[in-house]
């Protein structure tokens, strides 16, 4: 055999193992990542409610208005209230952070938090019942990701609260997450339905609008704990990926 068939044999033979190792490395690293089979943004929801029954007569803003903490939302004339104040069960001209109280039974109702209205559930001239609901707030800077996995008990172990998830959004774009809370449902088949909570800084930081407004589905991908034999190598070659820029 000549020296030049030896390095041909030789080439061909490294090219082998390279391509064995990358599968390896490949089928490892999709045996510890579950993708969703659901997953969609969500916000820190604050609804507005009111203890009195009345009639919207003003509304302050609309669905979508960014609105900053203490802002006036909607006021409503209530006659029982007016009937309290002059009875001195309430006092008139009265003020929390959540509404303020005027003369005969107006009451203006104020956001709580910054953030953005999600939902007016009653317009100027309609009704509300006591201890109902008037709108919600979505506060700022309280995007996260409400994720559902179908896993195994084995795989269900491996969840750990910390946990990279990586987020594709509508656009294209991959963030990086991390598991905030797990709870599970384990269906007759022995599989974990399992619900995770993300939060990213980036989505969070993000409006609340467009491709991240609450309800947008996205893509999510589970990074589980990885307890294979190939473990330490997998996670050496992904950080020196990660420090070659790859």
């Amino acid at each position: 055999m000549t020296w030049t068939n030896r390095l041909r044999l030789l080439g061909g033979l490294v090219v082998v193992l390279v391509i064995v190792a990358a599968c390896t490395l490949v089928f490892n690293q999709r045996q510890s990542a579950v993708a969703s089979t659901s997953a969609a943004i969500a916000a820190q929801e604050y609804a507005v409610g009111t203890d009195y029954g009345g009639t919207v007569t003003e509304e302050y803003v609309e669905e979508g208005d960014s609105v900053k903490k203490g802002d006036e939302l909607l006021q409503v004339q209530s006659l029982q209230l007016a009937q309290d104040i002059r009875k001195g069960v309430v006092g008139a001209d009265t003020q929390t952070s959540a509404y303020d109280i005027g003369k005969d039974g107006f009451i203006t109702f104020k956001a709580e938090v910054s953030g953005t209205v999600a939902k007016i559930d009653v317009k100027t001239g309609g009704y509300v019942q006591a201890g109902s609901e008037l709108g919600t707030i979505h506060k700022e800077d309280s995007l996260f990701v409400t994720s559902s996995f179908t896993v195994s008990a084995r795989d269900y172990g491996r969840i750990q609260n910390g946990a990279e998830v990586e987020l594709r959004l509508p656009d294209d774009r991959t963030i990086t997450g991390r598991v905030q809370s797990v709870s599970v449902q384990t269906n007759d088949d022995g599989q974990a339905k399992t619900t995770v909570d993300v939060e990213s800084p980036e989505l969070s930081a993000s409006p609340s609008s467009g491709i991240t407004s609450p309800g947008t589905p996205v893509d999510a991908t589970l990074h589980l704990r990885d307890d294979g034999t190939l473990a330490g190598v997998t996670d050496a070659v992904r950080d020196f990926s990660r420090q070659i820029g790859l």
